[in-house]
């Protein structure tokens, strides 16, 4: 009989396991970027507004064929100005950096995850509580960031992807002819 139980709480817990994966399936973002996709894993019990944001304007097409409008070797590639950085609709490449989206701007959500190899990092001004639609993915650790910029996610799959985009040539990272964000969905697609 004990024996009975304990397989019955295995299954039980294996059950209630697979469908937690499943229902946050969606905790996922996938770029798609001129060498191949990259998964992002989302940490919405880290930064849900963020990452309810990003997820809004996934889904809606915003993020599509958006620039990588400042990359700057061994540190991030800086992407996600919806309002100027489309390339397809709107591109000013003297403005991209500066724009946002159609949604309000967010209260900052630090958290103790440190910025290292792949974690996706919101851009703001120097208010803390102005990050809207641009993110940036790590090339290297950034600790210097920790504390300062919230963290919204990790590159699951992908990151020889990330390695390959365009570095900036100006002075602060901006870049000529800039690569761009394909495609980007929510899921692992």
């Amino acid at each position: 009989m004990k024996l009975f139980r304990i397989a019955a709480a295995l299954v039980v817990a294996f059950a209630t396991a697979g469908s937690v994966s499943a229902a946050s399936s969606d905790d996922y973002l996938t770029i798609q970027l001129k060498d191949g996709p990259v998964v992002i894993e989302l940490m919405p019990d880290v930064a849900p507004k963020h990452v309810a944001q990003i997820k809004e304007l996934a889904k809606k097409g915003e993020y599509d064929n958006v620039a990588f409008h400042r990359v700057i070797d061994g540190f991030m590639a800086q992407t996600g100005d919806v309002q100027y950085g489309d390339m397809n609709d709107g591109y000013d490449p003297k403005l991209a950096g500066t724009g946002g989206s159609s949604l309000p701007d967010l209260p900052a959500e630090f958290s103790n995850v440190p910025f290292e190899r792949g974690t996706i990092g919101m851009a703001r001004a120097q208010d803390p509580n102005s990050a809207n639609s641009q993110f940036f993915i790590m090339f290297a650790e950034g600790g210097f960031l920790n504390g300062q910029y919230t963290v919204v996610g990790k590159v699951v799959a992908g990151m020889e992807y990330v390695d390959k985009i365009k570095r900036g040539q100006g002075g602060n990272g901006e870049v000529s002819d800039p690569d761009r964000m394909i495609k980007v969905t929510v899921g692992r697609n």
